[in-house]
């Protein structure tokens, strides 16, 4: 006879005494149970993603494809982006897709369409949107439900996305297109880059604590395709479509970063597509175009009167014969992300940036270098002339930079800030990064502080770089962004951009408007004008007509005067709607007062505007959202059927769409909680198969023990 020999405390267990292994054979059952349970996520975040096999290759859903039209007068753009979404599995979802779009668009309108409704979204405060969304998740409603993150980072959640029943979602949205290095620039984002997040955020004295966590947190990043999922699995597809109208015509359309298809279609009008009809959305779009029998000096007005008064936008750009201003001695102060996922090619671009710039350097300069990942180290903490030995042993260093770790951009702006400015010298901070954090808002705060009278040049150096926090960051610095994608010649690019470091045409900007007597005037503090670079002005005005405006700036070392006239549109009948599209006029300005405030919360208190609190900044942005039906950091859209689409909505699957990974950045620049992009849920089926199972084993365990000790035997 067979004896299974364990010892438990010492007992052996006979006939009598069967009670604990009893317990421990139901116990086994529940644990096996608990562990087929599916775990949903919760509402604020989704927990994993839902994979299926296809011929045998492993697949995430649900699907997306994605339409852009662009509709561009001038240099006012109203885009239309329709997302459709598709569930081929045979239980129902709920999904979240993490998207960008462009950091000043002014998104005013979102329709869902599902099944036989067409259903208007409504911009509601985003704790409300959220519960309205909630409530109809859990009524079997299908929803749909707009938040921002950031200015250029949304999720659109969807609740009870059927098989069978596809859920197309559409958003528009209006901005102003700038004109930089005298050509205009429409960027059109189509892909989020990794985030990075510190594991503490500074608050700033006076600030809160809760508003800079909250400003600081991220939507869930979801699975990346040649990161979590196999690149052989098909990306995200999208289609553009672009049409553009001048009555001045067009001198030149162009894409680095696409193949386009442009055509003609009447003598004012252009047609421009993608030449392959659909691309990948793994890197920005980005259409330069020139306008034709342009003027010196051009001050293109815009304007809309309604209801509510009266908004006006008013194009400011130098006179291309203004001269530069006197050059002065200057401290220049390289600050190089060398974090992982500026590993590769990018790393290999700012290296292509630095050994322009540093031979571009003139006798007269001195120059530091600082690389900063998950801290910050300096080739030389006081800064070096510019001699021959100095640049050859910069231009070393440089080149034997590596790109890994973090993102700690809080360091290497504390030291290329915090270090007193040599007397004599203008300190110029050269910013080359892709700036892939999360805590946008202290570091923007950091600059507010510590800025003194330096300028900042902020590099985006990627194909799908964070625009929002280096455009903040030149703003902040009275200097300009620019874009470095390294999947280009990268020479040449920068070579240009190591040239653009100069001194800005016009300074100190002030607009005398006379009889115009505008109201909230957007940007509050005009920026400098730099060689081929423009600024709008948005306002209100409560009288119509026409205005003598004079523009007044310092150029080098003399104040020059410009004048312009403006005219100001009277309001139409009731009933009647703009055909010229100038209704956009009033949410541009809107969207331009929404970004004022916003970057007035990163100013200390005591040298805001008016002191403004933050609770003050919170309800401006607020109303303006609702008053003008925008999406912003406390306003959402959201979207509810009739019908109810899933009669048993607590059995839907929460999963997130993938997105492509950004073309040239590292796998390693992901952060990933398992192979396969975290956790995949097996259909509704198989669940009640493996319960099964579970419950069959803890039975049968139970029995077996019961035979054993029958027969005399100690369990082993």
């Amino acid at each position: 006879m067979k004896t299974y020999a364990r010892v438990y405390r010492g007992e052996n267990y006979s006939q009598g005494s069967l009670q604990l292994p009893r317990l421990y054979a139901v116990a086994f059952a529940i644990s096996m149970l608990v562990m087929t349970v599916p775990v949903l996520a919760d509402e604020a975040e989704i927990a994993g993603t839902i994979e299926a096999t296809v011929d045998g290759e492993r697949v995430q859903f649900p699907s997306l494809s994605s339409a852009i039209d662009v509709d561009l007068q001038g240099d006012l753009a109203r885009v239309r982006v329709t997302q459709r979404f598709q569930n081929p599995l045979s239980q129902p979802v709920n999904a979240q897709y993490l998207f960008p779009l462009n950091k000043s668009a002014a998104v005013f309108a979102m329709t869902m369409n599902v099944g036989n409704e067409r259903v208007k979204a409504v911009i509601q405060k985003k704790a409300e949107a959220q519960k309205t969304f909630a409530a109809a998740k859990k009524q079997g409603k299908a929803a749909a439900l707009l938040t921002q993150h950031r200015p250029n980072m949304f999720t659109q959640r969807l609740a009870n996305l059927m098989p069978g029943m596809p859920v197309e979602v559409v958003m528009e949205y209006t901005q102003t297109v700038p004109k930089i290095d005298g050509s205009y620039e429409l960027v059109v984002p189509l892909v989020v880059g990794p985030r990075f997040n510190p594991s503490t955020t500074n608050a700033a004295a006076g600030q809160s604590a809760s508003l800079v966590k909250s400003l600081s947190s991220l939507p869930v990043q979801g699975p990346v395709r040649g990161v979590d999922l196999p690149e052989s699995i098909d990306s995200n597809r999208v289609g553009l479509e672009i049409q553009l109208q001048s009555a001045v015509g067009f001198l030149s359309v162009t894409s680095a970063t696409h193949e386009l298809y442009v055509r003609p279609l009447d003598g004012s009008t252009l047609k421009a597509s993608l030449k392959e009809n659909t691309t990948v959305a793994n890197r920005d779009f980005v259409l330069r175009y020139e306008l034709g029998a342009e003027t010196d000096f051009s001050s293109g007005v815009l304007s809309h009167a309604d209801e509510r008064g009266g908004f006006f936008s008013v194009l400011i750009e130098p006179p291309q014969n203004f001269e530069q201003q006197a050059v002065l001695p200057r401290e220049m102060v390289f600050l190089l992300d060398c974090s992982g996922s500026m590993g590769g090619a990018p790393m290999a671009a700012s290296k292509a940036f630095m050994r322009a710039a540093l031979r571009n350097l003139r006798p007269a300069d001195s120059f530091r270098i600082i690389r900063f990942s998950d801290r910050a180290t300096e080739f030389s903490r006081k800064p070096l002339p510019a001699t021959a030995a100095n640049v050859a042993a910069g231009l070393k260093y440089t080149n034997n930079l590596v790109g890994g770790g973090g993102t700690v951009m809080r360091s290497g702006v504390e030291q290329a800030l915090m270090v007193p400015q040599t007397a004599g010298l203008v300190r110029n901070v050269v910013f080359l990064t892709d700036g892939y954090i999360g805590n946008e808002f202290e570091i923007l705060s950091l600059v507010e502080r510590e800025l003194g009278a330096a300028r900042i040049f902020a590099l985006g150096v990627g194909t799908g770089v964070n625009r929002y926090l280096l455009d903040e960051l030149a703003r902040s610095g009275r200097g300009f962004a620019r874009y470095l994608d390294p999947t280009v010649d990268v020479e040449t690019a920068a070579n240009a951009l190591a040239a653009r470091l100069q001194t800005p045409l016009l300074t100190d900007l002030v607009i005398d408007w006379g009889d115009v007597e505008p109201a909230e005037v957007t940007p509050a503090i005009l920026p400098d004008l730099y060689a081929g670079d423009s600024v709008r002005v948005q306002g209100r005005y409560a009288t119509p007509g026409q205005f003598p405006v004079q523009l007044s700036a310092r150029s080098g070392s003399q104040r020059v005067s410009l004048p312009m006239n403006v005219t100001l549109k009277e309001s139409l009948p009731d009933g009647l709607k703009a055909s010229d599209g100038g209704e956009a006029i009033a949410l541009v300005w809107a969207r331009s007062a929404i970004r004022d405030a916003m970057h007035q919360l990163s100013v200390p208190q005591q040298l805001r505007m008016n002191e403004s609190t933050d609770a003050a900044i919170t309800e401006r942005v607020t109303q303006l959202g609702l008053d003008f039906s925008l999406a912003t950091r406390w306003t959402s859209f959201v979207a509810v059927s009739e019908q109810i689409v899933n009669p048993n909505p607590e059995l839907a699957l929460e999963t997130s769409v993938p997105n492509a990974k950004v073309a040239g950045v590292s796998p390693q620049a992901y952060p990933t909680s398992s192979p396969h992009g975290g956790y995949a849920a097996p259909e509704p089926s198989t669940w009640l198969g493996l319960a099964v199972l579970a419950l069959m084993l803890g039975l049968w365990f139970g029995t077996w023990q019961l035979n054993v000790r029958a027969k005399g035997g100690v369990v082993a």
